[in-house]
């Protein structure tokens, strides 16, 4: 287990656990049933500030990404940003943080924040039900990342990346490029076009490219919110009955 520190960035993100459990938006939902996504995707109108949550300090990017997908559902499904507090963030990291005996380092796996997130809300703000959605499946993941308003995504960092301002695949998996070398990361989606993807971390957006994608993440998860769905639709305009057959066996 390791959070590693470089330039006050810390990860935080522990391996994928995998559960049978888990629903799997590519098992419930056939994709050519799904809405062809848009071009372009921006979840980010409305959001002045994404605060750092104290993952310059401590290993606790997986809830610091949960408080960030709740302040870009709030502000594009209610019109009105809500910025959670540090210490909301902070004590559902408590819930679920996981200490390295020997090192002293904390970091959570982003299933246990799921599920703790669904049971008892972080900062007042629940989520429905979430699916596991295919990585190397580039359609589906715009199309959840658009019905859903954004993706709760896991990366194995590699070191290169630490210099790179928008995050790139220098061509090799080896050394400094092998993923998590630099270690586990937990984001959130808030925007993607044809050329990459833009993810919000450390207080800010950061950009990285399809490619980089492709081999550094590892597991991505779609949520229903009441935050993002209002009104009876989703601010992308999609229809929410129609949202929500599509994704009825997923809820169920």
């Amino acid at each position: 287990m390791a959070t590693t520190q470089i330039a006050a960035q810390m990860l935080g993100k522990l391996p994928v656990r995998t559960d049978v459990r888990t629903l799997s938006l590519a098992r419930y939902v056939d994709s050519s049933r799904l809405p062809t996504p848009p071009d372009v995707f921006d979840e980010t109108s409305g959001v002045d500030s994404w605060p750092m949550y104290a993952n310059d300090r401590i290993g606790d990017c997986t809830t610091a990404a949960a408080a960030h997908m709740i302040e870009a559902w709030t502000a594009a499904g209610r019109g009105q940003t809500i910025e959670l507090s540090e210490r909301a963030v902070l004590d559902a990291f408590d819930h679920v943080k996981l200490t390295d005996p020997i090192t002293g380092e904390e970091g959570a796996i982003e299933l246990d924040v799921l599920r703790y997130w669904r049971a008892n809300g972080i900062g007042g703000h629940s989520i429905g039900a979430y699916a596991r959605v295919a990585v190397h499946d580039q359609r589906v993941v715009q199309t959840a990342a658009w019905l859903f308003g954004g993706l709760y995504i896991g990366l194995q960092m590699p070191l290169t990346a630490h210099a790179q301002p928008v995050w790139d695949w220098t061509g090799s998996l080896s050394g400094p490029a092998r993923p998590g070398s630099w270690g586990g990361h937990a984001v959130d989606v808030v925007c993607y076009d044809k050329d990459g993807l833009t993810v919000v971390t450390w207080g800010r957006l950061q950009g990285l490219t399809w490619s980089f994608w492709d081999r550094y993440c590892d597991e991505a998860y779609c949520i229903l919110s009441d935050d993002f769905l209002q009104k009876g639709n989703a601010p992308n305009g999609f229809d929410l009955a129609a949202l929500e057959a599509d994704l009825a066996l997923v809820t169920a």
